[in-house]
């Protein structure tokens, strides 16, 4: 599923007038009445709505609305925010028809002063600028916004809460907060970023048939990750494969006292379809991985308590997984670079293993083109250094993809996968629960088997957030956010597999 641009969006709505062949004003009307239909179904007739536009296009949107509530017995008052009087054409015509059918309804505001008194229960509907905003608000406006804000009300934006920008992140901005935001017919950019939570809200996508021939043919860089895409990427089985058909993958995990970490990401891998699992862990670790994973093959290193070397021919893995429990020992560390400067393999690198490429900054190169680091946040910013915000931050995510053609998984509430070619895509399974020890090992896991298996780095990444975001969700039918585990979230991954398999 892409995620278009403003400008591109707007490049939509124009090719659809254009080619459907469609007047603006009807596009509009379009809209409107999806927004009223979505209005209807969560709001009854004994609701009021205040109705705030502005004079462009997103206000055109507002009066539409107005109309159509007014049209189906519903309580309306429209507030014109008068800081221009320069009205886009299809805004102007709908405020003229508004006026010329419910006059009784329609106000003006110019000033501060004017704003109107609201009552408890009205729920407050922002049609003021939408898309079409390119620069902070100011002003008058600006204290319009505020005035929305300081209500206890609920607060719906059409399309995107007025003073949030599609591609922009300041987080000292003065918008809309909104309860609920419905956006016509794609996702933005800025609904991706933590910080602007609490301006939109819950999203809902109104579909406004947008000509699916543009939707085809204009590229992005961001996509939203789907159930469909993957169907389409999964490996389906051949009954005379064998369990050298599905390759070998190797982890290397664990330290004393963190065993756990390395038991965890095993099991993940062994239930990712991997043909053959080999764990590197230190002696203290032998019994416990033999006991709990007897699927797995147990490499011991020459350390009891941590990694510190590596006796084993290294190019017969289809992939390397490392980092879960590992620690930051200096034996660990030399052990490490060692692993990166000897092997071409791809890795997903995790947990301590970033922390370490942190430190030492000069082994970002040395990591085989092709691998996948998976940090959250706050290991982000140890390997590649601060950023203002989320949309800096994810700049900087693809230009490192880019430079070190690697695939970089941003852990967060809309994960962030970016490509060597520089694309990302936004994952949107997943839930609370998942703030849990454990989650990210099982990932590495995870994400270590599909790509032993063949997938390619983008894809094994993309799937296997996508499946333990999925897996989590489905856990949730019997457990709490409370309490979710890893092992649980484990237990779940094949009925997310299915769901991939059989598209349902």
């Amino acid at each position: 599923m892409k995620i278009f641009t403003a400008q591109q969006i707007r490049e939509g709505d124009q090719y659809t007038i254009q080619n459907e062949p469609i007047r603006s004003i009807d596009l509009m009307e379009r809209a409107a009445f999806q927004c009223v239909e979505w209005l209807a179904i969560h709001f009854t007739k004994k609701s009021m709505f205040y109705i705030f536009c502005g004079v462009g296009n997103n206000g055109g949107d507002g009066f539409a609305i107005a109309r159509l509530l007014l049209e189906k017995g519903y309580m309306v008052k429209t507030f014109t925010i008068l800081f221009s009087h320069k009205f886009s054409a299809d805004c102007e015509e709908n405020k003229k028809n508004l006026e010329a059918n419910y006059p009784n309804h329609c106000f003006d505001v110019e000033n501060i002063t004017q704003f109107p008194s609201i009552p408890k229960d009205t729920v407050l509907i922002d049609a003021l600028f939408g898309t079409g905003l390119n620069r902070p608000l100011k002003g008058f406006v600006e204290e319009i916004v505020l005035k929305i804000n300081s209500k206890n009300n609920t607060i719906l934006s059409i399309d995107m809460p007025s003073g949030l920008q599609a591609e922009e992140n300041d987080i000292e901005k003065v918008a809309i907060k909104a309860t609920y935001t419905l956006s016509f017919q794609f996702n933005k950019l800025a609904f991706f970023f933590r910080e602007n939570k609490k301006y939109t809200g819950k999203v809902a996508i109104l579909n406004i048939n947008i000509l699916p021939d543009y939707i085809n043919a204009t590229p992005t860089s961001y996509y939203i990750t789907s159930k469909n895409w993957l169907s389409k990427q999964y490996k389906r089985r051949n009954n005379f494969s064998h369990k050298g058909t599905y390759g070998h993958s190797l982890l290397m995990a664990g330290s004393y006292g963190k065993m756990g970490a390395a038991v965890l990401a095993t099991k993940a891998n062994i239930h990712s379809g991997s043909g053959l699992t080999s764990v590197h862990i230190p002696k203290c670790g032998y019994n416990i991985l033999q006991t709990t994973v007897p699927e797995a093959m147990c490499i011991c290193d020459y350390d009891d308590l941590h990694l510190s070397g590596f006796k084993e021919k290294k190019a017969q893995w289809d992939a390397i997984g490392i980092g879960p429990g590992i620690g930051m020992k200096n034996d660990t560390r030399h052990f490490l670079k060692s692993v990166l400067q000897e092997t071409s393999t791809p890795m997903i690198i995790d947990a301590d293993g970033l922390n370490i490429i942190g430190k030492e900054k000069k082994l970002l190169p040395c990591i085989p083109q092709g691998s996948i680091l998976t940090p959250h946040p706050k290991e982000f910013e140890r390997l590649f250094g601060t950023t203002n915000n989320s949309f800096e931050r994810l700049q900087l995510q693809i230009q490192k993809s880019k430079e070190l053609k690697i695939t970089i998984l941003l852990k967060g509430h809309h994960t962030s996968i970016s490509t060597a070619e520089g694309k990302v895509w936004f994952n949107n399974t997943g839930n609370a629960g998942m703030a849990t020890g454990g989650s990210g090992d099982i990932l590495t896991g995870l994400i270590t088997g599909l790509l032993a298996q063949g997938y390619t780095p983008s894809t094994a990444a993309i799937m296997g957030a996508w499946i333990h975001g999925k897996a989590a969700d489905l856990a949730l039918k019997t457990e709490s956010m409370e309490s979710l585990t890893a092992s649980k979230i484990i237990d779940h991954f094949g009925a997310a597999f299915k769901s991939i398999a059989e598209n349902k």
